[in-house]
């Protein structure tokens, strides 16, 4: 398991929030995302065999409303 961080823009609120962390934790191979709005940040503890930071901001970015950055 890895643990990163990733920037994630446009996040206001804990409904931002919620959307942010389930779209990266339905994700195979993510153990757990958990987004701080006041860093603007997730933390992603994720199998790197299974999925890769570019799918974690494909699903963000899909949410429409938010970026992740890489």
């Amino acid at each position: 398991m890895i643990k990163r961080i990733f920037q994630v823009s446009g996040m206001k609120c804990v409904n931002c929030k919620a959307k942010v962390e389930g779209a990266i934790k339905a994700l195979d191979g993510v153990a757990d995302a958990v987004v701080s709005l006041e860093d603007a940040n997730v933390t992603v503890d994720y199998d790197e065999s299974q999925v890769t930071p570019q799918d974690m901001k494909d699903a963000v970015d899909d949410l429409g409303r938010f970026e992740m950055i890489l």
